[in-house]
């Protein structure tokens, strides 16, 4: 079987690559990536040798460009990790977040539709995210029939990509299937987002900016355990289904930093309350969601998944791998990626609490 992965160099794409590509030596693994900011042949440097796995660079955006791929390839099952991700970059930069989002899914949709015509046996899986459903409040829990209410440009290009993808479904049966999964963490994460950033910053004694209060809430899910669901629900679900992936683990953001602080003291022996005076809290996102909370009852009922890892198994196997790889934060972590934290944070009240 021929898979096509989109994203692959960045962070979830690539630990879903990494896990199944030496599984599957039978599988063709073809890998396209722009190789923006986030994505990085660094992340699958330890498959490239494998003769089942193919890089191509290619943005989605590029219609010609994916089509020269599906000409070559012709895949039996598309995985579209592909996306802009960062919610604070598309809040500063919509359109590129519209483009990527939005017309990357569709170009991808309209090539699959047309390659599939006459090829039985495919699947056009779409990875999204709980955030399309917006924010909940102290109680409650996204299922997979909650009603779409995104409150950021990022939610709103992923809820407008589900949609299209439903839309090629009920239209031209084309056989997809969508999982919407809760914040994921684990290994060559770019250090824009909360763990891996905190993690660094303890380590080179920089400030830990938190938004608002630090009571925003996040269900938080190792990414090893999403790949083995991605991977559960391609060759074990029916078409057209929807499934919501989260890790049962929900903590506020300020929870979030101590667990890092605690694990973090357990390797370096610096005690935790040292690294939590490192704190500030900044002026908080606009339109930031309250709660994000999967119920993912469907996905272990009926396929049988369900999370390996709890956050304390699951933090201290991310904090050792940044630790041992703190050589790739800094080969990843380039002159522009600091020019965006200068950007971002410029403007926000800085304090201590």
């Amino acid at each position: 079987m021929i898979y096509l992965v989109t994203g692959g160099a960045g962070f979830i794409g690539a630990n879903f690559l990494n896990y199944i590509v030496p599984k599957q030596k039978d599988d063709i693994f073809i890998n396209i990536d722009n190789l923006g900011y986030s994505g990085n042949l660094l992340n699958v440097e330890n498959i490239e040798s494998h003769e089942n796995y193919h890089f191509r660079n290619v943005d989605i955006q590029d219609y010609n460009g994916l089509k020269q791929v599906f000409s070559e390839w012709n895949p039996d099952v598309i995985i579209h990790f592909a996306a802009e991700s960062h919610v604070d970059r598309s809040i500063l930069s919509p359109l590129h977040f519209m483009k990527t989002n939005i017309l990357g899914t569709f170009n991808l949709l309209e090539l699959a539709r047309n390659f599939w015509k006459d090829k039985e046996h495919c699947l056009f899986h779409h990875v999204s995210t709980d955030e399309v459903y917006g924010s909940l409040k102290e109680s409650g829990y996204f299922t997979e029939t909650t009603p779409y209410h995104p409150n950021s440009p990022y939610s709103a290009s992923k809820a407008s990509s589900d949609h299209l993808v439903r839309a090629y479904f009920h239209t031209y049966d084309l056989p997809v299937t969508i999982s919407n999964c809760s914040n994921n963490y684990g290994p060559y994460q770019f250090p824009e987002k909360l763990i891996p950033m905190t993690l660094s910053n303890f380590l080179n004694g920089k400030p830990i900016p938190i938004y608002g209060n630090g009571q925003n809430i996040r269900d938080w899910l190792y990414v090893e355990d999403h790949c083995q669901a991605i991977w559960h629900i391609i060759h074990n679900s029916e078409v057209g289904e929807t499934y919501n992936v989260g890790g049962n683990n929900e903590l506020t953001n300020l929870e979030v930093v101590r667990v890092i602080a605690d694990n973090l003291s357990a390797f370096t022996g610096v005690d935790s309350s040292r690294y939590l005076e490192q704190i500030t809290y900044v002026k908080d996102r606009p339109g930031h969601d309250f709660r994000y909370a999967i119920d993912a009852s469907k996905i272990k009922n009926t396929l049988g998944w369900s999370p390996e890892e709890t956050i304390e198994s699951g933090m201290k196997k991310t904090v050792k791998w940044y630790l041992d790889h703190q050589d790739w934060i800094e080969k990843v972590s380039s002159g522009d990626y600091q020019g965006w934290i200068k950007l971002n944070y410029s403007n926000r009240e800085v304090g201590n609490r």
